[in-house]
C-alpha cells in the first residue's frame, strides 16, 4: 500500500500552464505536449504507474509545478520521496516541502545553502540504524551520481562523483517526519534545468597596469554566469545576486561599482520591468552619496545584467537607481548604455578569415561565396602562413608561419609592410611551434610557444610591443595546444593535452605590477566541457559561452555550446559537419559558424541553411579576436 500511495502522490502533483486552470499530472501525460490544443478524450480507468520526476519533456517549461502534502501513515522511504518531490515545486518558500519536516528541522533547513545536481532523481533506501532501538527513528539513504553543485552565491561548479547522503526521520506523534534534512536541495538534472536558468551578471574588468593603454578604456564589462530560479521573481533574484558581488572564481579580476553593503532599500522588495520595459531600483543608505559617474557605471552593470529577463527577452529600455527615500540617484537609458556594452570590446565583425591552399590569408563576408585575399603582405602569394588572427577592429592581423616557427604582425592595408618577427619558437616542428594567436579587445595579442624545452605563454601589448611572459599554473605534465582570449581580456580558454587526452580549460587573467613592468598570470584553471573526454577545437561564442567540438567516451564527435562555468548551454544544439578540426564563431550569435573539416575543407553555416563548403582546401578559420 505504501508504494501505491507514493505513486499516486506523483500523479496528484499539480501542474498549471501560465494563466490557466490546474491540470493534474495524468492529464498532462495523456495530453503529451498538446497543452495548447487540448485533449480529445481522457481515460477514467487503468493501472497506476510510477512517473519519475526526471527526465521531463520540454512541455514542463510551460507549466508550474506544485508539491503535495504528506499523506497519512506514510513510511520513511515514501515520505522522503515526497519531500524530494515537493522541493521540485514552484513554491517560493517551499511551504509544502516543510510539511515533511519536524518543527525544529524547519528552522534549521536552509534550502539555498547549496543545490546538489544529480544525473537523475536520487535512489532512496531505508538503512538499518542500530542506534534507534526503540523504533522511533529511521535513517534513509539517498544515492546517485553527482554532476555539479550550485553554491550559496548561485555559482555552478561541475563536480562529477558518486553521491550519498543520509536523512534522519523521527516519529512525530504517529507520523514520520524528517528531523535531519539534507543540506540545501537535491535535484535531478532535468528538474534543475526546468527550475533554474543561467543569467549573466556583469562587473568591470580590473585592468591593473593595462588600464592606461587599453583600447577600450576602463569601461570593460565581464560576464559572470549564475543560476536563479526561472519562475520565482527572477528579476529581484538576479539584481540581488549582482549586488552581492562577483562569484569567487571571477572576483580577483573584476570589481563592482556598487559600494560595499549596497542592497535593495527594503528586504521584501519585488522588482519588475514596467510597461516601457524599464527597471526602477531603490537602494539602501550605503549607495546614497555616490557620484553621478559611479552611479552611471552601477546602472550599466544593472542594465546588462537584467537585459534578457523581460517578457520575450525584449531589450531593457533603461534603469533608474533611487535612494531609499525615492529620490533619483541616476538614470541610464539603453542608448546611453551603449558606451558600456560588452560588444564595444567584442567588435562588430564584418568578415570571416582563414588560410587558403596557397598559405595566404583570405576573408569572406556573409553575402560572398568566394573568399578574397586580404590587402597587404598576408594576402600575397609568398605569405607562407599556417594560422592567423585578426584584431577586433579588423585593422591588424597576426600570422604564424606554416612551420610554426615565427609570428608576424601587420596592418590589413595594401601599402603595409610585413615587418620583423615578433616571436620566434625553437620547437623545431609545427606541433612544437607557436599556437594560432588570439587578440583580446584591449589590443593585446596572445600566443603560446609549445617548445618542449621552454614552453611559454606570451602577451604582446598593442600587438607589436615587447612580449610579456605570462605565468601559468602547473599543468601536471600537460601542455597547451591552443588558446583563445575573451574580448574583455579577463579570461583565457586553452586546450591542454595530458596523458593522451585533450581537455578544455578556462583560466582568469590576473594583472599586477606597473605599466612599464606588468606582471601577468593565469589562475584557477577549471574544466569547461567536463563531459567531453577529448576536445578537438573551440571558439568563444558569447560573453560567457563557447562552442566546442569534442568526444565523449563513445568516440563520436559532437558540436555543442557550453557556458564558462561548465554548465550546458540553453542554446539549441547545432548539427555538426563531420570531422571538425577547427571552428570559428563570433560573440554576436547572429553571425554564422565557420569550420574546417577533414573531408570538405572550410564550411559555413548561414542562418536557416545547411553547412556549405566555401573552400575545399582552406584551413584555420577565425573571426576577429
Amino acid at each position: 500500500m505504501g508504494a501505491d500511495r507514493a505513486d499516486r502522490r506523483r500523479f496528484r502533483r499539480r501542474v498549471r500552464p501560465p494563466g490557466g486552470r490546474g491540470l493534474s499530472a495524468p492529464v498532462l501525460l495523456a495530453c503529451g505536449a498538446l497543452l495548447l490544443s487540448g485533449c480529445a478524450s481522457m481515460p477514467d480507468s487503468g493501472d497506476v504507474r510510477r512517473v519519475d520526476s526526471s527526465p521531463r519533456s520540454d512541455v514542463d517549461s510551460q507549466v508550474r509545478v506544485y508539491g503535495v502534502s504528506p499523506g497519512k501513515g506514510e513510511q520513511p522511504a515514501e515520505l522522503v520521496s515526497g519531500f524530494l518531490e515537493a522541493t521540485t515545486s514552484d513554491e517560493e518558500n517551499f511551504g509544502t516541502a516543510k510539511e515533511y519536516l519536524t518543527k525544529s528541522a524547519v528552522k534549521r533547513w536552509q534550502p539555498f545553502a547549496a543545490t546538489t545536481v544529480l544525473d537523475q532523481a536520487p535512489d532512496v533506501r531505508v538503512e538499518t540504524d542500530p542506534g534507534d532501538r526503540d523504533g522511533n527513528g529511521k535513517t534513509v539513504v539517498l544515492s546517485g551520481k553527482r554532476i555539479a553543485v550550485v553554491d550559496e552565491t548561485h555559482a555552478y561548479k561541475p563536480d562529477e562523483q558518486p553521491y550519498e547522503e543520509r536523512i534522519h526521520l523521527t516519529l512525530s506523534g504517529s507520523e514520520w517526519r524528517i528531523d535531519g534534512p539534507p543540506r540545501g536541495l537535491i535535484l535531478g538534472e532535468s528538474d534543475f534545468q526546468r527550475i533554474y536558468r543561467s543569467v549573466n551578471k556583469y562587473y568591470f574588468a580590473d585592468l591593473g597596469p593595462d588600464a592606461e593603454d587599453s583600447k577600450a578604456g576602463d569601461n570593460v564589462l565581464v560576464a559572470d554566469p549564475v543560476y536563479v530560479r526561472r519562475r520565482i521573481d527572477p528579476v529581484t533574484a538576479t539584481v540581488k545576486a549582482l549586488l552581492d558581488g562577483p562569484t569567487g572564481w571571477l572576483e580577483p579580476v573584476v570589481s563592482s561599482s556598487f559600494p560595499r553593503g549596497a542592497a535593495l532599500g527594503r528586504r521584501d522588495e519585488r522588482l519588475s520591468l514596467d510597461d516601457s520595459n524599464a527597471l526602477k531600483i531603490r537602494l539602501n543608505e550605503p549607495a546614497a552619496q555616490i557620484s553621478a559617474a559611479r552611479c552611471a557605471r552601477m546602472a550599466a552593470q544593472t542594465l546588462f545584467t537584467v537585459q534578457n529577463l523581460g517578457e520575450g527577452s525584449s531589450e531593457v529600455s533603461g534603469v533608474r537607481l533611487e535612494r531609499q527615500n525615492g529620490s533619483e540617484l541616476c538614470a541610464l537609458s539603453s542608448d546611453a548604455a551603449r558606451a558600456y556594452a560588452p560588444d564595444g570590446v567584442e567588435g562588430h565583425p564584418r568578415h570571416q578569415y582563414f588560410v587558403d591552399s596557397e598559405h595566404r590569408m583570405v576573408r569572406l563576408s556573409d553575402d560572398e561565396d568566394r573568399p578574397q585575399p586580404v590587402p597587404g603582405p598576408f594576402g600575397a602569394d609568398d605569405a607562407g602562413l599556417g594560422s592567423v588572427a585578426v584584431s577586433r577592429d579588423e585593422r591588424d592581423a597576426a600570422g604564424v608561419t606554416a612551420d610554426g616557427s615565427a609570428l608576424y604582425v601587420t596592418e590589413l592595408a595594401s601599402d603595409a609592410d610585413r615587418g620583423k618577427v615578433r616571436v620566434r619558437s625553437r620547437g623545431g616542428s609545427v606541433e612544437h611551434g607557436l599556437t594560432a594567436p588570439s587578440w583580446d579587445g584591449l589590443g593585446g595579442l596572445w600566443v603560446a610557444d609549445r617548445d618542449p624545452r621552454q614552453p611559454r605563454l606570451l602577451r604582446l601589448p598593442g600587438g607589436t610591443g615587447p612580449a610579456d611572459e605570462v605565468r601559468l599554473p602547473k599543468l601536471d605534465g600537460g601542455r597547451i595546444t591552443a588558446l583563445r582570449v575573451s574580448a574583455d581580456g579577463s579570461r583565457i580558454a586553452m586546450l591542454v593535452k595530458r596523458s593522451g587526452h585533450t581537455t578544455l580549460r578556462l583560466g582568469r587573467i590576473e594583472r599586477r605590477g606597473a605599466a612599464d613592468a606588468p606582471e601577468l598570470s593565469v589562475g584557477a584553471l577549471r574544466a569547461v566541457a567536463p563531459k567531453l573526454e577529448d576536445v578537438d577545437t573551440f571558439s568563444w561564442a558569447g560573453d560567457s559561452r563557447l562552442v566546442v567540438a569534442g568526444r565523449e567516451s563513445d568516440g563520436v564527435q559532437q558540436l555543442q555550446y557550453v557556458e564558462t562555468d561548465g554548465s550546458p548551454s540553453n542554446v539549441p544544439e547545432v548539427p555538426g559537419p563531420n570531422g571538425v578540426q577547427s571552428i570559428g564563431a563570433s560573440e554576436d550569435q547572429t553571425r554564422p559558424l565557420i569550420a574546417e573539416t577533414r573531408e570538405n575543407g572550410i564550411v559555413r553555416l548561414l542562418p536557416n541553411t545547411d553547412w556549405k563548403t566555401v573552400d575545399q582546401d582552406g584551413s584555420a578559420p577565425v573571426y576577429p579576436g
